[in-house]
């Protein structure tokens, strides 16, 4: 059997970091890993080829930095030439990024059974590009791995199956989340060879944030607003801000030198080495959902900086608190915030997810 797997962008390479390892262990299976370059400098890809041991790509398409649509037609086109000149039993996509969608629509327009890792998630927002993204992929994947009971039930809610055909059925297989394998695996690993001194941190004395997301970052006001609630929460606590591409640009466009004073800023970090943080944060506050995630692995109180969340789950006993970009709602639940009693990480399977993933292609 041979599989194409395509990767674009930094969550995706964690969750392929799980997948690809429970591949190796499959003789009669053949990986052949596709970067679109949607993430390119060090911090946000090759080092994670590097960390994760995920196989170097055998072909690196480094399409970056365009809009939405360019980005999505050109890998679309180099994606398809690929398909063309070899075969595969099976395409394999995660998440909901523009890498996912072009990877997806490259496949079923060739009739290549498509498999979605990470589907059914819903934010129910429109105006979210990943939205989009993942609501086109799971209408048109043939095997639909969802991480959560909440997942599968959304997809079913959508009348699911979305089309019929004895050559291309589709079916829906609750597998677990792979973030929690990936957890599972590494945490230890980033324990060990990351020390917090590096940073000139102490355990639970500091606020981790994460900020990406198009609707803060190319929003001003939300941004200013963010970054405002961070300024007045860095008078009690360090805030560490690991600085993600585009959000820099944009605040470097605004020509504020006050937008980041009194935070830690970073350059984007290796996955070990955010983990090691996260772990080791007194609270997260992020608009990614795979931190949200993570804050909930580690057993670290978050607040997520969006309307919304595709994780609903987390919200459960309080480990996890919607603010969007409200100031007084981003800092009193900061101040407000308790660290839970309890928690449920059985929503998320039970951290063999990747396997599962691997049992269904033989089906």
């Amino acid at each position: 059997m041979k599989i194409l797997t395509i990767l674009g962008a930094r969550p995706q390479f964690i969750k392929a970091a799980a997948v690809s390892r429970a591949i190796r262990s499959h003789n009669d299976i053949e990986e052949v890993i596709v970067h679109t370059g949607q993430h390119f400098d060090k911090n946000m890809s090759e080092v994670f080829f590097e960390q994760l041991d995920v196989p170097r790509p055998q072909y690196n398409l480094n399409i970056s930095s365009l809009s939405h649509g360019a980005m999505t037609g050109r890998m679309l086109e180099k994606l398809e030439s690929i398909f063309q000149n070899e075969t595969f039993n099976y395409c394999m996509v995660y998440g909901d990024t523009n890498s996912t969608l072009a990877g997806a629509l490259a496949a079923v327009k060739l009739q290549i059974p498509l498999a979605h890792v990470e589907a059914g998630l819903r934010s129910y927002n429109s105006a979210m590009p990943e939205e989009i993204n993942r609501i086109i992929t799971d209408r048109i994947s043939n095997i639909l791995f969802c991480p959560t009971n909440v997942a599968v039930n959304n997809l079913k809610n959508e009348s699911f199956p979305f089309f019929l055909a004895e050559s291309q059925p589709q079916r829906i297989v609750n597998v677990g989340d792979v973030m929690l394998d990936a957890v599972l695996h590494y945490r230890k690993r980033a324990e060990i060879t990351v020390d917090l001194n590096d940073f000139g941190l102490t355990d639970k004395e500091f606020v981790l944030c994460t900020l990406h997301r198009q609707e803060n970052t190319d929003n001003e006001s939300n941004l200013r607003n963010i970054l405002k609630a961070l300024r007045h929460i860095a008078k009690k606590m360090p805030v560490v801000l690991p600085l993600h591409p585009r959000t820099r640009a944009k605040i470097l466009s605004y020509r504020d030198n006050q937008m980041l004073e009194g935070l830690l800023v970073l350059a984007p970090l290796s996955y070990l080495e955010m983990q090691r943080l996260q772990m080791s944060a007194y609270m997260i506050l992020t608009d990614s959902g795979g931190v949200q995630k993570e804050a909930f692995f580690h057993e670290v109180p978050c607040i997520t900086l969006r309307e919304e969340t595709e994780w609903t789950e987390t919200l459960e006993n309080g480990w996890n608190k919607l603010a969007g970009s409200d100031v007084s709602v981003i800092i009193d639940h900061f101040e407000r915030i308790e660290h839970p009693s309890s928690q449920n990480k059985s929503f998320f399977g039970d951290g063999n997810a990747a396997q599962k993933i691997i049992d269904q292609f033989s089906i």
